[in-house]
């Protein structure tokens, strides 16, 4: 089967796949059948907040960004000239609500693909949002459906 499904991860999923016991193991449940993306501004968000939260469980910091780069195997990076051109657009349609997560609009209008999130702010920008507890639905559906 052709892998032609994807859907483009926001920060605090990228987290949750490292701190929890859903997101990751629903990666790697569709990973053939699905491409999942995130911006490396997402990375480098969770690459900042994960240490302390790390800390907070008495957990050593550095495994939380070993955690992280074994997602990389998961989760495709892309880096921002990859998407630069989708910058206007993306910032236009989520301005009003947190301009700083244009990125994942950009990537999301670059692959014509979903995001899965759990920030209201991507609610209302014309890309289509998924969140965790119905984001199963996406992933399982069949390739053409």
């Amino acid at each position: 089967m052709e892998n032609n499904k994807r859907i483009v991860l926001d920060a605090n999923i990228l987290m949750r796949a490292v701190l929890g016991r859903k997101v990751k193991p629903l990666l790697e449940k569709h990973y053939a059948n699905v491409q999942f993306f995130a911006p490396e501004v997402c990375y480098q968000d969770a690459r900042k907040y994960l240490p302390p939260l790390f800390k907070k469980k008495n957990l050593e910091a550095s495994d939380a960004i070993d955690a992280l780069g074994k997602l990389m195997l998961l989760v495709n990076t892309v880096e921002s000239s990859a998407y630069s051109s989708y910058e206007i657009e993306a910032k236009q349609r989520i301005a009003i609500r947190d301009i700083d997560d244009w990125p994942v609009v950009a990537v999301a209008l670059m692959l014509n693909c979903p995001v899965w999130t759990e920030d209201a702010d991507f609610f209302g920008t014309g890309v289509a949002t998924w969140t965790s507890d119905r984001v199963h639905l996406y992933l399982a559906q069949r390739n053409g459906d």
